[in-house]
Protein backbone atom coordinates (compact mmCIF):
# COMPACT_ATOMS: atom_id res chain seq x y z
CA UNK A 1 0.00 0.00 0.00
CA UNK A 2 1.24 3.48 -0.87
CA UNK A 3 0.89 6.42 1.49
CA UNK A 4 0.57 10.05 0.58
CA UNK A 5 1.39 12.26 3.55
CA UNK A 6 -0.25 15.69 3.82
CA UNK A 7 0.72 16.87 7.32
CA UNK A 8 -0.36 20.47 6.65
CA UNK A 9 -3.99 19.27 6.46
CA UNK A 10 -4.09 18.18 10.12
CA UNK A 11 -4.28 21.75 11.42
CA UNK A 12 -7.36 22.30 9.25
CA UNK A 13 -9.00 19.01 10.22
CA UNK A 14 -8.32 19.52 13.93
CA UNK A 15 -9.85 23.01 13.89
CA UNK A 16 -12.68 22.33 11.44
CA UNK A 17 -15.41 22.49 14.07
CA UNK A 18 -13.95 25.36 16.08
CA UNK A 19 -15.34 28.77 15.31
CA UNK A 20 -14.18 30.97 18.18
CA UNK A 21 -11.65 33.05 16.19
CA UNK A 22 -11.63 34.52 12.72
CA UNK A 23 -8.66 33.39 10.66
CA UNK A 24 -8.93 36.42 8.38
CA UNK A 25 -8.85 38.89 11.27
CA UNK A 26 -5.93 36.93 12.76
CA UNK A 27 -4.03 37.16 9.44
CA UNK A 28 -4.48 40.92 9.36
CA UNK A 29 -3.33 41.19 12.98
CA UNK A 30 -0.03 39.45 12.10
CA UNK A 31 1.19 42.57 10.31
CA UNK A 32 3.38 40.33 8.12
CA UNK A 33 1.95 39.86 4.61
CA UNK A 34 4.36 37.12 3.47
CA UNK A 35 3.74 35.09 6.64
CA UNK A 36 -0.02 35.67 6.32
CA UNK A 37 0.19 34.84 2.58
CA UNK A 38 -1.51 38.13 1.69
CA UNK A 39 -0.52 38.69 -1.93
CA UNK A 40 -2.31 41.98 -2.58
CA UNK A 41 -3.99 44.72 -0.55
CA UNK A 42 -6.76 46.96 -1.82
CA UNK A 43 -8.46 49.79 0.03
CA UNK A 44 -11.34 47.70 1.40
CA UNK A 45 -10.31 44.09 0.65
CA UNK A 46 -7.20 41.95 0.50
CA UNK A 47 -6.21 38.90 -1.55
CA UNK A 48 -4.81 35.93 0.36
CA UNK A 49 -3.70 32.45 -0.63
CA UNK A 50 -5.88 29.64 0.61
CA UNK A 51 -3.69 27.58 3.00
CA UNK A 52 -5.65 24.48 2.02
CA UNK A 53 -6.05 25.02 -1.74
CA UNK A 54 -8.08 22.98 -4.18
CA UNK A 55 -5.64 23.94 -6.94
CA UNK A 56 -2.40 25.90 -7.15
CA UNK A 57 -3.29 29.58 -7.29
CA UNK A 58 -6.45 29.23 -5.15
CA UNK A 59 -6.95 32.63 -3.51
CA UNK A 60 -9.63 34.40 -1.53
CA UNK A 61 -10.68 38.05 -1.67
CA UNK A 62 -11.61 39.19 1.82
CA UNK A 63 -12.96 42.48 3.19
CA UNK A 64 -10.86 44.06 5.94
CA UNK A 65 -14.08 44.53 7.91
CA UNK A 66 -15.46 41.46 9.69
CA UNK A 67 -18.64 41.27 7.60
CA UNK A 68 -20.80 38.12 7.83
CA UNK A 69 -22.65 38.16 4.50
CA UNK A 70 -23.60 40.10 1.40
CA UNK A 71 -26.52 41.89 3.04
CA UNK A 72 -24.13 43.53 5.54
CA UNK A 73 -21.68 44.62 2.83
CA UNK A 74 -21.70 48.12 1.41
CA UNK A 75 -21.47 48.78 -2.31
CA UNK A 76 -17.87 50.05 -2.18
CA UNK A 77 -16.61 46.81 -0.60
CA UNK A 78 -18.48 44.67 -3.13
CA UNK A 79 -17.36 46.82 -6.04
CA UNK A 80 -13.71 46.58 -5.05
CA UNK A 81 -14.10 42.84 -4.44
CA UNK A 82 -15.17 42.39 -8.07
CA UNK A 83 -12.41 44.70 -9.33
CA UNK A 84 -9.89 42.62 -7.39
CA UNK A 85 -11.44 39.43 -8.81
CA UNK A 86 -10.69 40.81 -12.28
CA UNK A 87 -7.08 41.59 -11.24
CA UNK A 88 -6.75 38.10 -9.75
CA UNK A 89 -7.97 36.54 -12.98
CA UNK A 90 -5.37 38.52 -14.95
CA UNK A 91 -2.60 37.56 -12.49
CA UNK A 92 -3.58 33.89 -12.59
CA UNK A 93 -3.69 34.00 -16.38
CA UNK A 94 -0.18 35.41 -16.44
CA UNK A 95 1.28 33.03 -13.86
CA UNK A 96 -0.59 29.78 -14.60
CA UNK A 97 -2.39 30.02 -17.96
CA UNK A 98 -5.53 28.24 -16.73
CA UNK A 99 -8.31 27.18 -19.07
CA UNK A 100 -11.07 28.45 -16.78
CA UNK A 101 -11.91 29.81 -13.33
CA UNK A 102 -14.25 29.11 -10.45
CA UNK A 103 -15.44 32.06 -8.35
CA UNK A 104 -17.71 31.51 -5.40
CA UNK A 105 -18.84 32.13 -1.86
CA UNK A 106 -20.14 29.74 0.77
CA UNK A 107 -22.30 31.69 3.21
CA UNK A 108 -23.07 29.72 6.38
CA UNK A 109 -21.75 26.41 7.71
CA UNK A 110 -24.41 24.30 5.96
CA UNK A 111 -23.36 25.72 2.59
CA UNK A 112 -19.83 24.47 3.09
CA UNK A 113 -18.24 27.59 4.56
CA UNK A 114 -15.05 26.71 6.40
CA UNK A 115 -14.93 30.23 7.81
CA UNK A 116 -18.29 31.58 8.87
CA UNK A 117 -18.86 35.16 9.91
CA UNK A 118 -16.29 36.78 7.58
CA UNK A 119 -17.37 37.04 3.96
CA UNK A 120 -14.82 35.96 1.34
CA UNK A 121 -14.78 35.20 -2.37
CA UNK A 122 -12.83 32.17 -3.62
CA UNK A 123 -11.07 32.42 -6.99
CA UNK A 124 -9.61 29.21 -8.40
CA UNK A 125 -7.82 28.62 -11.69
CA UNK A 126 -8.99 25.45 -13.47
CA UNK A 127 -7.68 23.16 -16.19
CA UNK A 128 -9.31 20.37 -18.15
CA UNK A 129 -8.64 17.17 -16.24
CA UNK A 130 -7.42 18.87 -13.05
CA UNK A 131 -9.63 16.73 -10.86
CA UNK A 132 -8.58 13.24 -9.94
CA UNK A 133 -9.64 10.25 -7.91
CA UNK A 134 -7.64 11.27 -4.82
CA UNK A 135 -10.25 13.79 -3.63
CA UNK A 136 -13.08 11.32 -4.11
CA UNK A 137 -11.49 8.16 -2.75
CA UNK A 138 -8.95 9.41 -0.25
CA UNK A 139 -10.25 12.88 0.67
CA UNK A 140 -6.80 14.17 -0.25
CA UNK A 141 -5.76 16.79 -2.76
CA UNK A 142 -2.46 16.59 -4.59
CA UNK A 143 -0.76 19.96 -5.07
CA UNK A 144 2.07 20.28 -7.59
CA UNK A 145 3.43 23.44 -5.95
CA UNK A 146 4.15 24.63 -2.40
CA UNK A 147 2.50 27.81 -1.07
CA UNK A 148 5.72 29.86 -0.99
CA UNK A 149 6.19 29.28 -4.73
CA UNK A 150 2.57 30.21 -5.43
CA UNK A 151 2.98 33.34 -3.28
CA UNK A 152 6.04 34.49 -5.25
CA UNK A 153 4.42 33.78 -8.62
CA UNK A 154 1.31 35.79 -7.77
CA UNK A 155 3.22 38.69 -6.17
CA UNK A 156 5.27 38.89 -9.38
CA UNK A 157 2.15 38.69 -11.56
CA UNK A 158 0.42 41.46 -9.58
CA UNK A 159 3.44 43.74 -9.81
CA UNK A 160 3.77 43.44 -13.59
Amino acid sequence: MDYLFTPWRFAYIADATKNDRCIFCDLLALGDDPKALIVLRGEKNFVVLNRFPYTSGHVMIVPYAHIPDLSACDADVLSEMMQLARRVQLALASAYHPEGYNLGMNLGRCSGAGVTGHLHLHVLPRWAGDSNFMTTTAETRVQPEDLSTTYQKLRTAFSS
